[in-house]
C-alpha cells in the first residue's frame, strides 16, 4: 500500500527553469511603462485569496493592478485579433482607458463578453482542433480571473496534476512517471478524452468552483464567458450549451478544476497515475488489472463525469508503445533498473515530417536562410526534448544525419544540371573520380546526396556551426551528465 502524504517534485536539467517554463522577456518599451507601474503596486487591504472568506474577489478582480498585470501578460503572450480585431499593440496603446473601462464595466455588472472567433488547427495526427480566440478585451477579463483564482485551486489540485500549473510541466509530469516504471508499475493505462473541452458540463463545472468561491458574481462572470457564442469561419454564428473553447487564458485552469474529481477518484483508489490537461497515464504492474481499471475508469467518466474515452487513442500498453507528451519509456527488466526516456515513434515521425515540409526539394532561397530556419525550429523542439536520456541520443544522431542529407539533397537541386553540379564538388575539393561518380550516377538528388562527392563537399564538420545538431544541443542542456537525472522526492 502506498504511504500517503505531501510529495516534492525535483527534477534536475541545466538551465531549465521550473516547471518546463519560459524566462519573461525584459520590459523596454515606453508603451508599458504604465502596465509596469500599474502592476507593481502593492495592495493596501489583506488578500481574500485565501481558503477563508472570498465573498469579495470581484474588487480584486477588478483591481487597476490586477488588470494592469493581466493586461501585460496578455501582450506578451501576443496571439490573433478576436472578432474585433484590435490587436495586442493597440490594447497597449490604450492601456490606461481599457483598463478604466474595463474596472468600472465589471464593478457596475455591466460588462459582457464578446463573441469568439474559431478557428480551425491541423492535428498531426489528422483531423482538426478547433480554437477559439475571444477579443482582446476578453482575455484581459479571462487573465484577471485567472490570477485570483489559481491561487485559490492550485493548492487543492492533486500532486499527480502537472499541466498548466505553476513550478510543473511536461517534464515533471515524465520525471514521475519514470519512478513509477522504476517501481516495477511497468503497465500503462493510457487514457485520453474524446473532445473534451467540447464536451464540458457547465452545472457540473460551476458547482465545483462555487466550493471555494463564495463570490457569486464570479460564478456569474464565468457562466457568462461559458455562454459566449461562437462565429465561425464562414460567420455563421453558435450558441454554446457545454464545453470551455480553447484559446482563453482561463480554459486551462477550468479544465483542470473539472479533472481534479478524475484525479479524486484514481488516488481514492490508492492508482499511480500522471495527468497532463486531458491526457492521463495510469500505471499498474500487469495487464490484466490495466484491463480491469480501463473498464471501470470508463464507467467513471461516462456516467459520472459525462465524458467520453478516445478509444482510438486509449488502450492498455507496454511502455515502449506509449506516446505520452512526445516520449515514450524502455525499462530495464530489473526492478529499480534504469527506465530510459526517449522519443516515441509518433514525435520522431512528426519531426521528420516537419524536417521534409522544412527542405523542400524546389528551395528557391539560400542554403543559409533554410539552415537558419531549421536551426530556430530545433532550438525550440529541444527544450521540450531535452529530457530524453542519455540512452536515447543516439536517435538524435540519426535524425541529424537525415536533415544534413536533405540539405545536401538541396544542393543538388540547386545545381539543375549534373555537369553544373560536378563543377562544384570540384571547386569543394573533391577528386575528379568522386566528383564524377556523383554528379554522373544517372540517380536522382536523394541518391546523390549521400554519394561520397557530397559526403566529402559536405561533411558533418562544414554543417557545425550553420545548423543546429539536436545531438549537440542535447548534450549542451545536459552538461554535466549528472544534471540530465531525474529525480522524485516522496
Amino acid at each position: 500500500m502506498r504511504k500517503a502524504g505531501p510529495r516534492q517534485l525535483s527534477l534536475a536539467i541545466a538551465d531549465s527553469p521550473s516547471g518546463g517554463g519560459r524566462a519573461e522577456p525584459s520590459d523596454v518599451s515606453e508603451r508599458r511603462s504604465f502596465l509596469l507601474h500599474k502592476a507593481r503596486i502593492k495592495k493596501t487591504t489583506g488578500s481574500t485569496t485565501g481558503a477563508g472568506d472570498n465573498r469579495h474577489l470581484l474588487e480584486e478582480v477588478a483591481s487597476e493592478a490586477n488588470l494592469a498585470k493581466a493586461l501585460l501578460s496578455v501582450v506578451r503572450n501576443k496571439g490573433a485579433p478576436g472578432l474585433d480585431g484590435q490587436t495586442v499593440e493597440s490594447a497597449e496603446a490604450k492601456a490606461p482607458s481599457m483598463i478604466a473601462r474595463v474596472h468600472h464595466d465589471l464593478l457596475n455588472g455591466t460588462y459582457r463578453p464578446g463573441d469568439v472567433r474559431r478557428v480551425w488547427l491541423p492535428k498531426p495526427g489528422g483531423g482538426q482542433r478547433g480554437l477559439g480566440i475571444p477579443n482582446i478585451v476578453d482575455r484581459l477579463v479571462q487573465q484577471a480571473v485567472l490570477q485570483i483564482l489559481g491561487p485559490i485551486f492550485d493548492p487543492v489540485f492533486h500532486d499527480s496534476s502537472h499541466g498548466f500549473r505553476p513550478k510543473r510541466g511536461a517534464h515533471t509530469a515524465i520525471a514521475e512517471a519514470s519512478e513509477y516504471l522504476k517501481a516495477g508499475y511497468q503497465t500503462i493505462v493510457d487514457l485520453d478524452l474524446a473532445n473534451f473541452f467540447d464536451r464540458v458540463h457547465h452545472q457540473r463545472l460551476l458547482a465545483r468552483i462555487a466550493t471555494r468561491v463564495k463570490d457569486q458574481r464570479i460564478i456569474t462572470l464565468i457562466n457568462m464567458m461559458l455562454k459566449a457564442a461562437v462565429v465561425m469561419p464562414d460567420g455563421t454564428r453558435v450558441a454554446i450549451q457545454e464545453g470551455t473553447p480553447q484559446g482563453g487564458p482561463l480554459s486551462p485552469l477550468l479544465s483542470n478544476i473539472v479533472l481534479d474529481e478524475l484525479d479524486k477518484e484514481l488516488a481514492r483508489r490508492r492508482l499511480r497515475f500522471v495527468r497532463y490537461a486531458d491526457d492521463s497515464n495510469i500505471f499498474v504492474r500487469s495487464e490484466r488489472a490495466g484491463r480491469r481499471v480501463m473498464s471501470s475508469i470508463r464507467q467513471f467518466l461516462e456516467r459520472r463525469m459525462r465524458l467520453q474515452v478516445n478509444e482510438a487513442k486509449s488502450g492498455v500498453r507496454t511502455p515502449d508503445k506509449v506516446h505520452f507528451l512526445g516520449f515514450s519509456f524502455r525499462c530495464s527488466k530489473v526492478l529499480g533498473g534504469d527506465v530510459t526516456v526517449q522519443l516515441s515513434a509518433k514525435a520522431e515521425q512528426r519531426l521528420r515530417t516537419k524536417m521534409r515540409e522544412m527542405t523542400p526539394p524546389n528551395w528557391g532561397r539560400s542554403i543559409t536562410s533554410c539552415m537558419e530556419d531549421i536551426s530556430r525550429y530545433l532550438t525550440g523542439w529541444m527544450s521540450h526534448y531535452r529530457l530524453c536520456s542519455p540512452g536515447a541520443i543516439n536517435t538524435l544522431g540519426v535524425i541529424d544525419a537525415h536533415i544534413r542529407r536533405r540539405i545536401r539533397a538541396i544542393i543538388v537541386s540547386q545545381r539543375k544540371r549534373p555537369r553544373f553540379l560536378f563543377r562544384h564538388l570540384l571547386s569543394k575539393g573533391v577528386s575528379r573520380k568522386a566528383a564524377a561518380g556523383c554528379a554522373f550516377c544517372g540517380k536522382g538528388r536523394w541518391v546523390k546526396s549521400n554519394r561520397p562527392g557530397m559526403t566529402k563537399a559536405y561533411p558533418p564538420a562544414w554543417f557545425a556551426g550553420r545548423i543546429v545538431s539536436l545531438k549537440t544541443a542535447w548534450n549542451g542542456l545536459n552538461h554535466p551528465p549528472a544534471s540530465a537525472q531525474l529525480s522524485l522526492e516522496f
